[in-house]
């Protein structure tokens, strides 16, 4: 595989990719040093790039041991994840996209209580938009498990929301 057959089925993937390491490590320079990192091995690799039948999948996979490898590591640093939300339409008023961002933050907040399997699959599904399919193959769980904790996972956000909207009355 040349320079240009590679550009053209890997780098399309970079910005899910960088996305869900952020979702993992929550820290945007390790983010980017964990696709960095992942791109250089498949780059290593790219002989033998033909005979993967889901290249997004597997890729995604690659950066998910990738960040749990940083997990295990001794130097972890613990931080907060940050997110900037891009504003949906031109449309939208600043006090509503006030009210997304803070649910969004809310959300996100919610997402770090609950077991990592959830807020993954949560982040993969709603998120990215991932079919149940895709996630099992990334997680390397079965499909069945995935929509279990999809839908715990969903149900722990909905409960969480409706209590704090409703601790505010």
């Amino acid at each position: 595989m040349n320079l240009e057959e590679f550009n053209r089925a890997v780098f399309p993937m970079q910005n899910k990719l960088y996305r869900f390491a952020l979702s993992m490590v929550a820290n945007n320079e390790l983010a980017e040093d964990i696709v960095q990192e992942a791109f250089l091995k498949l780059w290593k690799t790219r002989e033998s790039l033909h005979e993967i039948l889901n290249l997004e999948a597997w890729s995604m996979r690659m950066v998910k041991n990738l960040c749990l490898d940083h997990f295990k590591s001794k130097y972890r640093k613990t931080m907060l994840f940050e997110t900037k939300y891009e504003q949906a339409s031109v449309e939208v008023t600043p006090q509503k996209q006030t009210e997304i961002t803070d649910t969004m933050q809310q959300i996100n907040l919610i997402l770090e209580t609950l077991p990592n399997q959830q807020a993954q699959i949560i982040r993969l599904r709603d998120m990215e938009g991932y079919s149940y399919k895709e996630i099992a193959e990334v997680l390397e769980i079965d499909i069945n498990v995935v929509k279990v904790n999809l839908h715990r996972a969903r149900k722990a956000v909905k409960v969480a929301l409706e209590k704090k909207e409703s601790y505010g009355l």
